[in-house]
Order: structure tokens, then C-alpha cells, then sequence
């Protein structure tokens, strides 16, 4: 059976043709979350700014579809300035479980944003 998140409660709206999250065979698929605010509708300035309230988009569509952070298995993180990874790393390291998913990191060019991150989970 296959579900499809459309939207996610609590998380920001859509930018695009997509679910937030599908759930398919015991896995979450959770769609690149940016960092615009939910509350707010707005997005940070600065980059530190911009990678916590992505990991907070993700893990609030994790949770909406019955998983969490420590359940993912696999993240895909894009970086519009991989002169920041380390910086990036920092974050990262600082607000994910101590047991780490297998990630790949890319550098892109993307119109606003300044990182996006895409994962794989196991359902709770």
C-alpha cells in the first residue's frame, strides 16, 4: 500500500507539483524540505539560519508520517556554496541523532534557497 502526504500539518506549504511524503513498504520518502518558516511563511537571511529550519521541515514531515530523525536510513543534501559544508556539517551534526544516516552531499544552484535536504526513513 502506498500513502501520499500532500501536505504536511504544521509544515510549510508546497512549491511545487509533489507530496511532502509518501509512505511505501515500511519507508518514509520525504520530498527536499527548504527553510521557509511554517509560521511565518518567511525564510532566513543567513545560512544557519536557513539549515535549522530545514532539519525542523524535515523532522516535523517525518513525524506527520509516523517516523522521526533517528529512523532515517539515507539524506540527500544540497548546497548552493559548498564553501559552507563545514559549517554545514556543524549544524547537521548538532541537531541529528547520534547515529548517523548514510548522506550524500551536492553542490547546486537554487533560486532563494540556500540548502535543501531530502530523506529516507523506516517507519517507526
Amino acid at each position: 500500500m502506498i500513502e501520499r502526504l500532500a501536505t504536511i500539518p504544521g509544515g510549510p506549504p508546497q512549491g511545487g507539483a509533489y507530496s511532502h511524503a509518501v509512505i511505501a513498504n515500511g519507508f518514509v520518502f520525504i520530498s527536499g524540505q527548504g527553510p521557509v518558516d511554517p509560521a511565518t511563511g518567511k525564510m532566513p537571511d543567513n545560512f544557519e539560519a536557513q539549515v535549522r529550519q530545514v532539519l525542523i521541515n524535515l523532522k516535523t514531515a517525518l513525524e506527520a508520517a509516523g517516523s522521526d530523525l533517528a529512523h532515517i536510513v539515507k539524506v540527500n543534501a544540497y548546497l548552493t556554496d559548498m564553501s559552507r559544508f563545514a559549517e554545514y556539517n556543524k549544524i547537521y551534526r548538532e541537531m541529528m541523532p547520534a547515529e548517523l544516516p548514510a548522506r550524500t552531499t551536492v553542490g547546486v544552484s537554487m533560486p532563494g534557497f540556500l540548502v535543501e535536504i531530502d530523506c529516507i526513513a523506516a517507519q517507526d
